[in-house]
């Protein structure tokens, strides 16, 4: 396909998740399909502002697409930017259940995806935008090690399991666990994502395992849960960690409700986004992946946390 010359058009969520877009005139514009896990996190808000955002300096319509965090409910979303005949889709997948077929039914339709922050490991986007996650959990990993001393009864709040950041997270902490064996695993259960369901989870690790003294939760929501789950048991001097850096992560690692996060540079992939897409569309090759280094906040740097929450990366 090649680039044409088009009008500015940028596409609004409807409240109930369907979707709205500016007509494409003659034809003679280029729209890209945004499909979007679940819009009331805010880690996938950042990023959909800088589509927007960058897609409007290109010239480009966006239609916006909210799964709600219901992988089915996607499918249907992406068969109907496929029968739009977007010209690109960029894809976060709402879960590892059936994370392939919208791209494969975009395959068909020789439209591009773009994956960011998932990436289905069966059909895997043409260019898949993420943090290195890996590298990333393997990094707040050894801080933890360093702050407790080498020394404590670790609880994992998991997300969905199996999804990319799931699975890379896991990965990278344990990479660092393993260097240090008087931190013990006592517990890990998923908690999806979720702020409430971690709260309830973290409750139940806490019965159970009183003698928790680390949490780490895999995004900052489920550390919010934790901290929260904490406070109503007594509190104590146990350590928090979350990861994602998304603003309500900030402020609490900012305010001393959780001890740190990893802060992803979600702004920068939107633009990143965008700019891949269009590139694909050009004709030009791109990378099949691109990793970015997300960055470790501590509540010992209140001025950093400021930082980013005037301007997130």
């Amino acid at each position: 396909m090649k680039r044409k010359l088009f009008s500015i058009g940028i596409a609004a969520v409807l409240a109930a998740g369907g979707l709205t877009a500016c007509g494409r005139g003659g034809g003679d514009e280029v729209t890209i399909g945004l499909a979007v896990a679940n819009l009331q996190a805010d880690f996938f808000n950042q990023i959909k502002q800088s589509v927007e955002a960058e897609a409007e300096k290109e010239g480009v319509d966006v239609v916006v697409s909210d799964a709600r965090g219901d992988a089915a409910t996607q499918v249907n979303q992406i068969e109907d930017f496929v029968s739009r005949q977007v010209d690109a889709i960029v894809y976060i997948p709402a879960g590892a259940t059936a994370a392939g077929v919208p791209v494969e039914a975009a395959e068909r339709a020789d439209i591009p995806v773009v994956t960011v922050d998932r990436n289905p490991p069966d059909a895997p986007g043409q260019s898949f935008i993420a943090s290195d996650s890996v590298a990333a959990a393997k990094e707040l990993g050894e801080w933890v090690i360093d702050e407790s001393g080498g020394q404590g009864n670790l609880a994992i709040l998991q997300g969905q399991i199996g999804t990319t950041p799931q699975v890379d997270r896991q990965t990278g902490f344990e990479e660092a666990l393993a260097g240090a064996p008087g931190i013990n695993v006592v517990t890990q259960q998923p908690a999806d994502w979720a702020q409430d369901k971690a709260f309830t989870v973290a409750q139940d690790m806490l019965q159970a395992n009183p003698d928790i003294d680390i949490f780490w939760g895999q995004a900052d929501a489920m550390a919010l849960g934790a901290a929260q789950a904490a406070r109503s048991e007594g509190g104590g001097d146990r350590l928090i960690v979350g990861f994602d850096g998304d603003v309500a992560g900030i402020e609490a690692v900012r305010d001393g409700r959780i001890d740190a996060t990893m802060v992803q540079q979600t702004q920068r992939m939107g633009r990143m986004a965008v700019q891949t897409a269009m590139d694909i569309i050009d004709g030009k090759d791109v990378p099949a992946e691109q990793l970015l280094p997300a960055f470790l906040l501590t509540s010992q740097d209140q001025a950093k946390a400021d930082e980013y929450l005037a301007e997130h990366p």
